[in-house]
């Protein structure tokens, strides 16, 4: 077992009492790397919550699976020493690397960071270079420890009107109103969607107003800026004008997941029907996909599109809940689930019953199906919805008895 070093302290290892806390960034170091860095004070104050831990005089075969980096050398005047080092980031797992290369030149500083190194900082190291590279690390272990337990739900629909904007507002409420959870829903349809009329928030703040601050969307303190429905649930409303969908990137859309992550255990990203490369990225960061389709035999062959574009880029991995929204007596005669299944190969995971009385009482009000009606065919169908999309959200403890 590797000894701990005591707290940026080098060469001196700790005790066998020093235990970090479970919370610690741990980066494995070859011994000596560090040396000339002394006692890193400035490193030391900047990141208390990082500890180093010895791993001996080589770069080990298999770091600990506990450890979030390792820190090792590699000569650049010897060839031997580069292959070797290209040879192990071709097959290393458990742990990242941060090479700390001795004689660098671009040419191998490529190679090495092609081959899988995170960082590759020149020798002798400095506290500033390392500091830059903490706090990457540190930045990248919050939002993976995020990734656990908050999720982003991205709202795909079969086709305009199928009714996918209703379904994520009252699953939204339904979840917020818990109290379990922070919940947002955010309306990115920049053309059509009416999310905030539906809340009945009708100054809640969009997308556009937030890119008109001119700051970056991820710094956005989103639990202040947000208008809040009496469920608990904080709205990004859609523009109130048209907005160009090419208005906004990727990156900035990536800023805005990361800092909706950040602020919220539950969000709803309503997405319009049609795909941008903003949009692909959406669903690229989502842990599970809301796909919205109505039981007619046009928009069942859109359900089909949408699942094989999802299959063709890769994006079939993680869950896709299918809802087929407004159902009606008299599609099931026409098309029954069934049927609807075999064309699909897969199977329809809720049926929504259409009620237009309840629903449009709802919407025109801004409330919650339950205040219109609870207990009703609706109201449960949209619970069991409710219920799959916060399996692990922190709401998904309270259940149906609070909803």
């Amino acid at each position: 077992m590797p000894n701990p070093i005591s707290r940026f302290a080098f060469p001196r290892l700790s005790g066998a009492n020093d235990i970090a806390p479970a919370s610690s960034l741990r980066i494995g170091v070859v011994d000596n790397v560090l040396d000339q860095l002394g006692g890193m004070q400035s490193i030391r104050m900047l990141f208390p919550d990082v500890v180093f831990e010895s791993l001996g005089e080589q770069w080990p075969k298999r770091p600990s699976p506990s450890l979030q980096a390792v820190i090792v050398p590699v000569d650049g005047d010897r060839p031997k020493s580069v292959l070797e080092a290209l040879e192990r980031l071709s097959r290393v797992a458990a742990a990242r690397v941060i090479i700390v290369l001795r004689s660098a030149d671009v040419e191998t500083t490529h190679r090495l960071a092609r081959a899988g190194a995170i960082d590759v900082l020149p020798a002798p190291i400095t506290e500033s270079a390392l500091a830059v590279t903490l706090e990457r690390l540190r930045a990248d272990s919050q939002r993976g420890a995020q990734r656990e337990t908050r999720e982003i739900i991205a709202v795909l629909k079969a086709g305009g009107g199928v009714g996918a904007t209703m379904l994520a507002c009252q699953s939204a409420a339904m979840i917020a109103s818990r109290g379990g959870a922070q919940v947002c829903l955010a309306d990115l349809d920049l053309q059509g969607g009416d999310a905030a009329i539906q809340l009945d928030l009708p100054k809640s703040a969009s997308i556009a107003d937030l890119l008109s601050l001119g700051s970056g969307l991820e710094e956005t303190a989103f639990q202040e800026v947000l208008g809040k429905h009496g469920s608990g649930l904080r709205l990004l409303a859609a523009p109130e004008d048209i907005m160009a969908l090419d208005t906004v990137s990727p990156d900035q859309i990536e800023g805005l997941v990361n800092g909706l992550r950040r602020d919220f255990e539950v969000t709803f990203i309503d997405l319009p029907p049609v795909w941008t490369p903003w949009t692909t990225a959406v669903l690229n960061e989502a842990d599970r996909i809301l796909l919205v389709t109505n039981l007619t035999v046009p928009h069942i062959q859109m359900t089909k599109r949408q699942l094989a574009t999802l299959a063709l880029l890769d994006l079939d991995s993680r869950p896709i809940i299918l809802a087929c929204n407004q159902v009606n007596p008299e599609q099931q005669s026409s098309l029954s689930q069934k049927a609807a299944e075999r064309a699909l190969g897969r199977s329809i995971d809720v049926m929504i019953p259409e009620d237009r009385r309840v629903m449009t009482a709802a919407s025109n009000q801004g409330l919650e199906i339950r205040d219109v009606q609870k207990g009703g065919k609706l109201h449960n169908a949209v619970l069991v919805l409710a219920d799959m999309l916060a399996d692990r959200a922190p709401a998904a403890v309270a259940r149906r008895g609070a909803a």
